[in-house]
């Protein structure tokens, strides 16, 4: 076939053309959802987002299990936030270390402290869920918090950053849950995966398109949670108490993203590929329960980011020398753009650089999740689950 005097195959008009196509669907995504964050930012510096006045009490609530180490570690960076009128509760979910005498503790420290339980030998699939609900219950204020006990909030102002946002028409804020940074590659994995899925959650939701939250830095309203019948339509899975709430109430005009970098809170990561693994398999099992229009747009990203590598290695392989540098050109335009914006943001959220690893990442995470929705998930069958 001829072009322009140009003389061309029909494999490498194909490969070409199906690499343009993944080319401006990713282009679409990097600029419409990916750099969500930073057009936020933008809105916010010029004085183009509205937040509350006031100042309404919060109920912030954790779920515990043998996490003593870790709630007299961050614990207190909870308890001591800058903020008129909050309580926290935490909930011992039948822990079988000293949770319960350290929480006896520093509630004679801590008048804002509550506790409560759940019993030991409890048979329910998830009791997280069933200790959220019982923290929920009996939280005094309307606005609620969420983090886990492994989390500490990147300063005082967290609560505040976070309610800021609960005006009148705001049901759910989605708020960044970062990991702290350690030595080694599985660290740089985490922390990317972690870092390019929040932009991806909180992109689609400045776009008027909410589909997840993170349990480690959430928040919404007690009257939602219970509108909804809280985790009642989850119960029968192990996992979800995060994503599914918001991807089952969430909608255009009743979610708002928080992204101060004060507003962050930081995790402990997990220190091997296995226990990181099974985490992400746990999160991932329970994406088949999002609406179909989640499902939908959540697909479409890595389709086209697979099509997109496997057009550009036959069109390098097949093509004549113009298809070859018309191919290199588009690789090296969405790579300008992946750098510029996942860069940006990253470092709004103190996070790393990425360079030479971002391809790497960007192959590596499509590839895990097909194999945990495909071969892994039934090699999982009957594995027991645990929330954490």
């Amino acid at each position: 076939m001829e072009i322009y005097g140009f003389s061309f195959s029909l494999i490498e008009l194909i490969a070409f053309g199906l690499l343009f196509l993944a080319f401006i669907y990713q282009l679409y995504f990097y600029l419409r959802y990916l750099n969500g964050v930073l057009r936020l930012r933008l809105r916010i510096n010029k004085n183009k987002v509205s937040f509350l006045t006031e100042q309404p009490p919060v109920s912030v609530i954790i779920c515990a299990k043998d996490e003593a180490d870790n709630l007299r570690k961050f614990l207190p960076f909870v308890l001591q936030q800058e903020y008129p009128d909050f309580e926290v509760i935490v909930i011992n979910d039948g822990s079988t270390d000293e949770t319960d005498i350290l929480l006896r503790d520093l509630s004679k420290e801590y008048p804002n402290l509550r506790t409560t339980f759940v019993p030991v030998g409890a048979n329910n699939l998830s009791t997280k869920k069933l200790g959220l609900t019982l923290g929920i219950k009996a939280a005094k204020n309307e606005m609620l918090l969420f983090t886990d006990a492994d989390c500490m909030p990147e300063d005082k102002m967290w609560i505040a950053r976070m309610a800021r946002n609960f005006t009148p028409e705001t049901d759910f804020i989605l708020g960044y849950g970062a990991y702290l940074h350690k030595k080694g590659f599985l660290n740089r994995l985490i922390t990317y995966d972690t870092l390019f899925i929040a932009l991806q959650y909180m992109g689609m939701a400045i776009a008027r398109k909410p589909y997840m939250g993170v349990g480690r830095n959430l928040a919404y309203r007690k009257d939602t949670f219970f509108a909804h019948k809280g985790f009642a339509s989850t119960l029968r899975l192990s996992s979800g108490d995060d994503d599914l709430m918001v991807n089952q109430a969430s909608n255009s005009r009743n979610t708002r993203v928080e992204i101060a970098p004060d507003s962050i809170t930081w995790s402990e990561p997990n220190r091997t590929f296995k226990s990181w693994f099974y985490q992400k398999e746990r999160h991932l099992s329970v994406s088949s329960y999002y609406k179909a229009s989640s499902k939908l747009r959540l697909s479409i990203e890595p389709m086209t980011r697979g099509l997109f590598y496997l057009s550009l290695i036959l069109s390098l392989i097949v093509g004549s020398l113009i298809v070859q540098l018309a191919a290199v050109v588009l690789f090296l335009t969405r790579f300008i753009i992946q750098l510029s914006v996942i860069n940006k943001s990253s470092r709004h959220f103190g996070e790393r650089k990425y360079i030479l690893t971002l391809p790497l990442f960007d192959i590596l995470f499509p590839l895990i999740s097909l194999y945990i929705l495909t071969i892994g998930r039934l090699s999982s069958k009957g594995k027991t689950a645990h929330w954490k």
